[in-house]
C-alpha cells in the first residue's frame, strides 16, 4: 500500500466532468483534537458486485476491495484486496458511476461512523496506524450503525518487496466486543444514510 501516493492514482483513474464522484481537496490533515478517524463501508454494484471498505488515515480513505463483505463472525476470514485512496469525502458518495468510467455501477453507503486504533507493540505500547498498516497488520474497533467491535487487517501476500499483488484477511476479533450485524445480502441492504437498496439509487438516477 505504501506505494499508492495520496490521490494521484484515484484522480488518474476518474473522469470529473463524467462522473459524480468527489474529486477531493488533496491529502487532508487528519482528524483534529479528540475527533476519532472515520471509516465508511459501501456496496458497489461494477463488473461484480462487491463491498468497499475504507479506513481514514492520514488524510485519505485507505481503501480495499472485499467481495463476500466484513462478518461479525471470527471464524470469517474475508479477503480484502486494496485499491487506490480515495478522498475522505467519499465517505457520503452514493450514486451512479456511469458506465464506460472506472468502477461503473451503483454506489450505496451501507455503514460508516469511527474507528479507534488499537495497534501496539511487543511491549504494548502504542503503534502508529499508519505504521502498522505499512508492517500488514492493524487492529482497530469499529463504532458504526451496523459494524461494531474489533476486527484486524492482515496483509498475507505482497508487499513493498514483492512484485505479487497485496491481498489480506479482514477478519472479526474473538471476544472484541459487540458482534454487530451479519453479511446483508447486497441487493436488499440499505444505506445508512438514505435507506435506499441499490436498486431505488439505480433507478432514481436514470
Amino acid at each position: 500500500m505504501g506505494e499508492r501516493n495520496g490521490l494521484r492514482d484515484y484522480h488518474g483513474k476518474r473522469d470529473f466532468h463524467r462522473t459524480g464522484e468527489p474529486a477531493g481537496r488533496g491529502a487532508a490533515a487528519e482528524s483534529h483534537g479528540d475527533e476519532e478517524p472515520r471509516f465508511v463501508v459501501q456496496i458497489h454494484d461494477a463488473s461484480t458486485l462487491h463491498f468497499d471498505f475504507r479506513l481514514q488515515v492520514a488524510g485519505v480513505l485507505k481503501s480495499w476491495s472485499v467481495p463476500k463483505g466484513p462478518s461479525a463472525d471470527p471464524s470469517d476470514k474475508r479477503l480484502a484486496v486494496p485499491t487506490e485512496d480515495h478522498p475522505l469525502e467519499y465517505e457520503e458518495f452514493e450514486g451512479v458511476i456511469p458506465a464506460g468510467e472506472y468502477g461503473g455501477g451503483t454506489v450505496i453507503v451501507w455503514d460508516h461512523g469511527t474507528y479507534e486504533p488499537l495497534s501496539h507493540d511487543r511491549r504494548g505500547r502504542p503503534v502508529d496506524f499508519g505504521e502498522s498498516l505499512a508492517r500488514g497488520h492493524a487492529r482497530f474497533r469499529l463504532r458504526g450503525a451496523k459494524l461494531r467491535g474489533e476486527y484486524a487487517l492482515t496483509r498475507f501476500r505482497g508487499g513493498k518487496e514483492d512484485d505479487e499483488e497485496e491481498a489480506w484477511l479482514l477478519v472479526k476479533a474473538t471476544g472484541g466486543g459487540s458482534r454487530g450485524h451479519g453479511t446483508p445480502d447486497p441487493r436488499r441492504a440499505r444505506s445508512a444514510r438514505t435507506g435506499r437498496t441499490l436498486a431505488r439509487v439505480a433507478e432514481e438516477n436514470r
